[in-house]
């Protein structure tokens, strides 16, 4: 939970005691790997905030099996499928563990209540999901030159302890390559 606090004490919007409020709704579950946050067609109904662990984020192509993650989520960092939580409709990407995860987790109705409550958790909100965006942002940016080697050397350089512990065709799959030429690049190393 002490990750959590500071995590809610970004900006020094909150107060302590907003805090302690905020974080005293959040409930923590063990995720096996391969389960789901929130699964491709359902709506989401949570907010989480990962403790330990690796998830991801991904996009379900057309064709059966077809997959492409869009992002790691790693401890320390928020997890929501946003547009569905704000929308209330069914999400297109998927967030799953893929490896033994904990997750501290609070559902949209308490948080709903709780912007009602603590008013500044509105502004804290919006500069989080900025934060995140611009993390993003700025985590994909190598993704669109280079060869496949000179991306995967960027991954490693970026992510060394995602190089251990996450399964090497969910790396291939955020890089945009082929299982197969991975395996050939990191032979090569």
């Amino acid at each position: 939970m002490e990750n959590l606090r500071k995590a809610f004490s970004f900006g020094g919007v909150l107060s302590p005691a907003e805090i302690a409020a905020l974080t005293g709704h959040f409930t923590p579950r063990r995720f096996r790997a391969g389960e789901h946050f929130c699964a491709p067609g359902e709506v989401s109904r949570q907010i989480g905030f990962v403790s330990a662990g690796v998830c991801r984020m991904y996009l379900v192509g057309s064709r059966p099996g077809e997959e492409a993650t869009t992002c790691f989520l790693r401890p320390h960092q928020f997890i929501m499928a946003v547009e569905s939580f704000y929308s209330n409709r069914p999400t297109s990407a998927g967030i799953q563990a893929i490896t033994e995860c904990e997750l501290l987790r609070i559902d949209r109705s308490t948080w709903q209540h709780l912007s009602e409550e603590i008013p500044k958790l509105f502004i804290l909100s919006k500069l989080l999901t900025e934060a995140a965006l611009l993390g993003n942002n700025k985590d994909h940016d190598f993704l669109h030159f280079g060869t496949a080697r000179q991306k995967y050397l960027e991954f490693v350089r970026r992510y060394p302890d995602l190089v251990l512990s996450v399964p090497q065709h969910y790396i291939a799959s955020y890089l945009r390559i082929t299982p197969q030429s991975l395996s050939r690049i990191r032979k090569s190393e």
